[in-house]
């Protein structure tokens, strides 16, 4: 099957759990998504689940089986793959009636699809000329893709059951990559989270990545970036090895769910700027390198430029911002991720957890450091999660039992990684509290700080199997969510016709009552609070190279605001009569911000003589 979404907007990747099986709510309707493959027993759940559901015979692939973590993946993705495809052979059969399946997918499509269009035209038709126009319109169904995502640095070690080290191969990130390279999928992976260079190397080993006589490829590499440097730097990396980069998707740093990671004050404006007028230099200079790597390796070298797109996600808020990116940047498409959580329809989120994000403040947005990564976390205060580390800290018990260990990463009191967010970690912890303070008070207070780490695993994962009429395992039922900050802007539960049409301009669902200013003023609104905190953290102990790198996000800050200056009045050259106060408007808030930033100091701290 053919996956080439129709539409200007993919559904990014959501926690483990929230666009888990998303594709089997959206691809028949010819919209993108991205489920997580980074957690083999909650995909072996949901293929149980969807197995079931659909009457497909489950054979389960055991814990201690052979290769389970791979072979649960293509297994799943197999499911999914089947499922879609029966999906788009009843969509296709179904007559164009009010309400059905068919007539959703032309009326969810942009006014100016060229597919949308040709729907409208057929409507005016009759008889023998308007059965025609179906049937055309129906051999023009496709199914939107169904992506899959791998953090590159959750790739730990795993071990038999003599605890003697598995090959590189049996890796976390290793196996799943190899479980989405074997399975019928036509579609991409995302890299994200940087690079992982034995992980490229994998790559190699796969034939679905390389071009066939047709010059196409079955499964194709897209790199998620924050920055233009990142994505060349990774981009060759792969074309050495003859893997072409089919898409670079840039993620703003900080305005984005999920782990954040900051850039040094570069501002997505700024990098769309230079992705723009650097593209096609881009694009030669890596298919330069990734043909002769071709040819090196005796595979099929490709005569034309293989297509790269070039995508954009995190923090937009409408349909003029969504144009805006379409048209003055160029980019193929944009992601929407955070405003789908309020969907039902396309994702999997808790009844209870859905009720706290209708209800959420601003201020119940922030950025933690709930990840046991130790990477910034976009989170979502008092959630079911934060109050089970609560009682289990009150009960004495900090911490989790550590079930399914994707997250060890800490060696600060063994030899083989554990977590932080572990009951083993925090009893070590406490035990080194213990030695090194007399008081209770402090030493209580130190355990606080530890015990803010999450256990991921579980609470991102939970959600899907609640939705689905089940229980996760060993009841563990307190959900995490990792929404961003956009979505202080939405408030309620919306349909997927709803939040389609909200993107393309044909509908409002932002909450009047929330003044948001412009997409671009909000991402540094949240850079200028990380550079301040930044500041503040290094204030007892700032040396020189704090200084340099503080001085420089100073620095881009500064000049990521002179270009928004001039950018400004292309933002709402389309505003009509409203272009002059919401231009005047924005220039205000950046003025603020600017001098805001400018007062901020960095000083090299002096010690005072005795």
């Amino acid at each position: 099957m053919t996956f080439k979404s129709p539409h200007k907007f993919h559904i990014p990747v959501m926690g483990l759990a929230y666009t888990i099986d998303t594709p089997l709510k959206v691809a028949r309707y010819g919209i993108s998504s991205v489920l997580s493959i980074v957690e083999d027993f909650l995909i072996e759940r949901m293929r149980e689940i969807h197995s079931k559901k659909n009457d497909v015979e489950y054979i389960p692939i055991k814990d201690n089986e052979a290769d389970a973590r791979a072979r649960r993946t293509t297994a799943y993705l197999n499911l999914i793959h089947d499922i879609v495809e029966k999906q788009i052979a009843k969509l296709k059969s179904e007559s164009f009636t009010l309400g059905s399946d068919i007539v959703k997918y032309f009326e969810l499509l942009p006014e100016s699809s060229p597919l949308r269009q040709d729907y409208n035209a057929m409507l005016k038709l009759e008889g023998v000329e308007r059965d025609e126009a179906q049937e055309n319109l129906r051999s023009q169904i496709v199914a939107g893709a169904i992506d899959v995502n791998i953090m590159t640095k959750l790739d730990k070690a795993n071990y038999d059951k003599q605890k003697n080290q598995l090959p590189l191969e049996y890796n976390d990130a290793h196996a799943a990559l190899r479980g989405f390279a074997l399975s019928k999928l036509s579609s991409s992976m995302i890299l994200s989270a940087g690079m992982n260079q034995r992980l490229f190397a994998y790559f190699e080993q796969f034939e679905d990545f390389f071009p066939n006589k047709l010059g196409e490829l079955k499964k194709k590499v897209i790199l998620k970036v924050s920055d233009f440097r990142s994505s060349i730097i990774q981009g060759k990396i792969l074309a050495k090895k003859g893997i072409w980069v089919s898409e670079f998707r840039i993620e703003s740093g900080l305005n984005c769910g999920g782990h954040a990671f900051a850039t040094d004050g570069l501002l997505m404006g700024p990098i769309l700027n230079e992705f723009v007028s650097k593209r096609d230099e881009l694009r030669e200079e890596l298919y330069e390198i990734y043909n002769n790597a071709l040819k090196a390796a005796g595979k099929i070298e490709n005569d034309v430029y293989p297509e790269q797109r070039l995508t954009v996600q995190g923090g937009i808020g409408n349909g003029e911002e969504q144009n805006f990116l379409l048209q003055h940047f160029n980019v193929d498409a944009t992601g929407w991720g955070s405003p789908f959580l309020m969907v039902p329809e396309a994702s999997n989120v808790e009844s209870n957890t859905l009720a706290q994000l209708i209800n959420a403040n601003k201020e119940d947005y922030y950025l933690s450091e709930a990840s046991p990564l130790g990477v910034p976390f976009n989170n979502l205060r008092n959630t079911s999660s934060d109050k089970l580390r609560e009682e289990r800290m009150l009960k004495g018990r900090p911490g989790s039992a550590c079930h399914k260990k994707f997250l060890q990463n800490n060696t600060e009191f063994t030899e083989r990684p554990i977590c932080t967010a572990s009951r083993q970690y925090m009893n070590e912890k406490f035990k080194q509290f213990k030695a090194a303070f007399t008081s209770d008070e402090k030493i209580q207070e130190e355990m606080d700080k530890v015990n803010i780490k999450d256990c991921l695993c579980e609470g991102l994962g939970a959600s899907a199997i609640i939705n689905n009429g089940e229980v996760p395992a060993h009841n563990l039922t307190a959900i995490s969510i990792c929404p961003g900050p956009n979505l202080a802007y939405f408030s309620g539960i919306f349909s997927l016709k709803d939040m389609v049409d909200h993107i393309y301009g044909r509908l409002n669902l932002l909450n009047p009552a929330v003044p948001r200013p412009n997409m671009f003023v909000n991402e540094l609104v949240l850079y200028v609070d990380y550079l301040k905190k930044e500041i503040d953290k290094s204030l007892d102990n700032m040396n020189k190279k704090q200084v340099k790198y503080l001085d420089t996000f100073k620095s881009n800050l500064l000049q990521g605001i002179d270009y928004y200056h001039n950018l400004v009045p292309a933002i709402y050259e389309s505003a009509g009569e409203k272009a002059h106060e919401l231009t005047e408007k924005m220039r205000f808030e950046l003025d603020e911000l600017q001098e805001k930033i400018k007062n901020f100091e960095i000083l090299v701290q002096v010690p005072v003589p005795a």
